[in-house]
């Protein structure tokens, strides 16, 4: 595909309410749309770094600089014949996969289009839905904490998400426990702890949990694997992985017993179809985390997670969850089940508000 045009903007959408967790509180999200136009036809990319460096190096400044003054211009007029040809040709650029992501995100849905398949059945999806759950922020209290729980099983999400940090752990799971007690329930806690402040942690293997996620910090694999010993919880490994090799050591020396992928965070969706294959051939269950996604990484989120070893719910969630108004025409909605339904349009399967993009536009750049 012959590539004529590239545009970023750089977005600033407000969330229906505040998210916290062990690294802050936003009020918005700021992302980056990535337009990226080739032989009559145009695919839309999401990057979901965000304004701070809280979850990861990389933020919306970082990602405009490198897509701006890098990758763009490794592609700019190029002939793209596909998604490996293109992580070949900014494979010199090291690290931030966030960028990387969100352009190979719009050539992903540039060869849906081209082939009209959508990019479930390009990844090899059988699921026509998938099971969601919601992920929930540090709340000022337990009371209030329960109060946004009961609202959230109110619309019918069946899997609940507790964020933790040190003073704000085992007191918030116990009151949730004890609320629910039969209630499919986990914690994240952002690599919040070390493995001597872990051991305030041991608790919540009491609390009958699916997961305890990335407790320690992102580049640290062996304390991870020190620290499994020590619950019968399964630890589940989230900044940890970055790429194929990273969740293959982690499986090899039991440091995570479930992966959590985002595309974003691995560097594509390509990268992260290689993970969970990698994943279900080691017998390792996978879940689809979240990063408070435009309907744009939602719908590449929900096709991803139509694989078949995405065993436990994703943090997907519906978009009124997160925004009274997208950028997307379509807005993804909750089943009664619990799921949402995976795209079948061509490509992504979404088409994009262009007076909801302007509305929202902070800053905007072609090539």
């Amino acid at each position: 595909m012959k590539i004529e045009k590239i545009t970023l903007i750089h977005l600033k959408m407000p969330l229906v309410s505040h998210f916290e967790t062990s690294f802050g509180r936003i009020y918005a999200r700021e992302s980056i749309l990535i337009t990226v136009y080739a032989e009559g036809l145009v695919g839309y990319g999401e990057c979901a770094a965000d304004k701070d460096p809280g979850y990861a190096y990389e933020t919306v400044g970082t990602a405009w600089h490198i897509l701006k003054d890098f990758i763009l211009l490794e592609l700019q007029g190029q002939d793209i014949k596909d998604s490996a040809d293109y992580r070949a040709r900014v494979a010199n650029i090291k690290g931030h996969e966030m960028a990387k992501a969100g352009v190979e995100m719009a050539i992903w849905d540039l060869l849906g289009k081209k082939e009209n398949k959508s990019l479930q059945s390009l990844f090899g999806g059988g699921k026509p839905k998938v099971a969601v759950g919601v992920s929930v922020g540090l709340q000022d209290t337990p009371d209030d904490l329960l109060k946004v729980i009961e609202n959230y099983l109110a619309d019918g999400y069946g899997r609940v998400k507790l964020k933790i940090k040190p003073g704000r752990d085992v007191g918030d799971v116990s009151a949730a426990r004890e609320a629910y007690p039969d209630l499919k329930l986990q914690v994240d806690a952002n690599s919040a702890y070390t493995l001597e402040t872990a051991k305030a942690i041991q608790p919540l293997d009491d609390l009958d949990l699916l997961l305890i996620e990335q407790p320690l910090a992102e580049d640290d694999l062996w304390d991870h694997h020190i620290l499994q010993k020590r619950f019968e919880t399964p630890l589940c490994l989230d900044e940890s992985i970055i790429s194929v090799r990273h969740a293959r050591q982690a499986i090899e020396m039991d440091a995570s017993r479930i992966i959590n992928i985002k595309a974003g965070r691995v560097g594509g969706l390509s990268e992260a179809v290689a993970i969970h294959d990698l994943c279900y051939t080691a017998d390792i269950p996978v879940w689809c985390g979240g990063m408070l996604e435009t309907g744009v990484g939602r719908a590449a989120n929900l096709a991803l997670a139509s694989l078949p070893n995405f065993a436990l719910p994703g943090d997907i969630s519906a978009t009124d969850r997160y925004y009274a108004q997208d950028i997307t025409h379509e807005r993804f909605s909750l089943n009664s089940d619990s799921t949402i339904d995976v795209p079948t349009a061509p490509g992504l399967g979404i088409t994009i508000d262009d007076d909801a993009v302007k509305k929202f536009r902070v800053r905007e750049f072609s090539v």
